[in-house]
């Protein structure tokens, strides 16, 4: 007959075990239905950008709901499975904050008999107008395997299909990828859904797009010479060119106005819609030359002299609104290497190509240097409190302005030796230039107490004498920045030319140093998506391009000088947890059985 101390220990024993099968099963029943993760890093930086979660937040957003269909299922090599079980975290993150106005599927596209298979294939590809399909070879099981994936997917929104997203690259028929070489591909990918899925619902739910026009008629960089440009803000905006000749509602239907290197001059009409254009609550963008500098003759010749460009009055309109563009240039220790022919010294540092320092404002933040080349200082002038005035790009502490409409030499950089200093103190914050600034806030048209008072009593349209809703005004000191090059051909009917920007890329390399093969890198091309994302007031992909991730360096005195502790501890600390586990095993069991 077993003893009742023994019934009651193997009835103790098989209740909690029961216990514990029943919590983990709850446990496991209720993860599979909440969804929650905790980042405790300090930058935050596997959460949500805010302007993603504000964007998610917003059912104006989403008038309808979004049905995502991911074409990544199946039997897929680990690293793919991998990447297909981060865009469903990355999905379930967004329902967090979307609820039902989003949701997904995966679905294995060969699944299905081989018409059905072809039928879709086709759907997805749209001739070359969808996903592009990926052909990829891996190793399994010892042997070489191939697989044709379609690594997007489709955004259906209001009963149509309006997007699709390409997570990964496709391939060139007969040129499949070997898995091996593009892990870091996977991976950047990775890093990116949250800016691809939420740049692709973005466009899938905009219902109007804000108008930004691109102003004409004053010398401005022409339609081809900004095609990069617009092709990069064209899915986000609707991009028109504008001339406003006498027509006073020019600029009605426009949201934002971008003034690209203008060096004609503008009528006292034209700067009068374009004030009242701001005083509506417009957006204006100002790349501005102040100096014309002849580059051919500096590179035959050695040095040319700067000019000023014909009194073109745009200024006038910018000092009121707190913005000037002084008769000078920048030169900065942190600028592009050029190549000088005919010189002892071929590359030397040419301190007239500034490699524009960022600031921690979102339009800049984490942006790569941007690109500019002879560029004039912008001051920051009057004291309206109704105006806020920020520096948006800088040089470097280690930079000085001309005089007025300077001498340019090529030979300036010799006199200064390997290591230049430009100023006596190089590391001083004051030495900073602003190189780029914006003005915020509700402004006195420049107009006001100038118009005769026939004119307004006669005008057929209401003049405003201050901003009715705040507007913003950013000014650079350099008009082709945003410039590309094109190549021209002639049109079917031979009457118009077409035009294409070359495959080179301007807004982030230099052709010249590409083909000497100095490494370098550009962000003049996110440094205009952030521009007008922020200037027509769309935070939602603005906060994930300009995400703050620090990384913090290890202390290399420390490490040698806590080396040995650390490598003693490591070793030591596990075995020394094992013998105090064991000695309380055996010191508890030794009590247990004592008589």
């Amino acid at each position: 007959m077993a003893k009742p101390g023994n019934f009651i220990k193997r009835f103790y024993n098989w209740t909690f075990l029961v216990i514990v099968i029943v919590a983990a099963l709850l446990v496991n029943i209720i993860s599979s239905f909440v969804y929650e993760r905790f980042d405790m890093t300090e930058d935050q930086r596997y959460s949500l950008a805010p302007g993603t979660i504000e964007f998610l937040h917003n059912s104006e957003n989403f008038k309808s709901r979004v049905n995502i269909k991911i074409y990544l299922e199946g039997n897929l090599p680990a690293e793919l499975k991998h990447f297909r079980d981060a865009i469903e975290d990355k999905l379930k993150e967004f329902k967090q904050y979307a609820g039902n106005r989003i949701e997904y599927q995966f679905i294995d596209p060969n699944v299905g008999t081989e018409q059905e298979q072809q039928e879709l294939f086709q759907t997805l590809f749209a001739d070359a107008k969808g996903i592009l399909p990926m052909d990829l070879v891996y190793m399994k099981d010892g042997s070489q395997s191939q697989i044709m994936l379609w690594p997007g997917a489709v955004i259906e929104y209001g009963g149509a299909t309006v997007q699709t997203v390409q997570f990964l690259p496709g391939s060139k028929t007969g040129e499949p990828y070997q898995l091996n070489r593009i892990t870091e591909v996977i991976q950047n990918s990775i890093n990116n859904l949250e800016y691809i899925l939420v740049s692709s619902l973005r466009r899938a739910t905009q219902e109007r797009k804000p108008r930004i026009a691109f102003l004409q008629g004053h010398g401005e960089l022409t339609f081809a010479e900004t095609l990069r440009a617009r092709a990069l803000i064209s899915p986000y905006f609707a991009i028109a060119d504008i001339t406003i000749k006498d027509s006073l509602a020019a600029l009605d239907n426009v949201d934002g106005l971008i003034i690209a290197r203008p060096t004609k001059a503008f009528s006292d009409k034209e700067l009068f819609v374009i004030d009242q254009f701001l005083m509506r609550g417009g957006r204006l963008m100002v790349f501005m030359d102040q100096l014309y500098l002849p580059e051919d003759s500096l590179n035959k010749l050695g040095q040319t002299h700067t000019t000023r460009y014909e009194d073109i009055r745009l200024d006038d309109l910018l000092f009121d609104y707190g913005l000037k563009i002084n008769d000078n240039y920048v030169m900065d220790a942190r600028c592009a290497p050029k190549q000088v022919p005919f010189a002892q010294q071929s590359m030397i540092p040419w301190f007239f190509h500034i490699l524009a320092t960022p600031t921690s404002h979102p339009i800049s933040r984490n942006v790569e240097p941007v690109s500019l080349k002879y560029t004039s200082e912008i001051q920051f002038v009057g004291n309206n409190k109704e105006v806020a005035l920020t520096p948006i790009l800088t040089s470097s502490t280690n930079s000085i302005a001309t005089g007025l409409a300077p001498l340019v030499n090529l030979a300036l950089p010799l006199n200064y030796g390997k290591n230049p200093e430009l100023v006596p103190n190089p590391d001083e914050e004051a030495n900073k230039k602003c190189l780029a600034g914006l003005s915020e806030g509700f402004y006195q048209s420049h107009f006001r107490n100038r118009l005769p008072e026939e004119y307004v009593k006669n005008t057929p349209v209401k003049v405003l004498d201050a901003s009715t809703a705040e507007g913003k005004v950013f000014v650079v000191g350099n008009g082709r920045f945003i410039a590309n090059q094109y190549d021209s051909m002639l049109n079917k009917t031979g009457t118009g030319y077409m035009y294409r920007s070359k495959p080179f890329n301007d807004l982030q390399f230099s052709e010249e140093l590409a083909r000497l093969e100095i490494p370098h890198f550009f962000g003049n091309q996110e440094f205009f998506q952030n521009l007008t994302d922020y200037m027509m007031g769309d935070n939602s992909v603005l906060d994930i391009r300009s995400r703050q991730i620090d990384m913090h360096e290890m202390n290399q005195e420390e490490v040698k000088e806590f080396a040995s502790f650390y490598r003693v501890l490591n070793i030591g600390l596990p075995i020394g947890i094992v013998l105090l586990l064991a000695m309380a095993m055996y010191y508890i069991r030794r009590r247990k059985y004592a008589y």
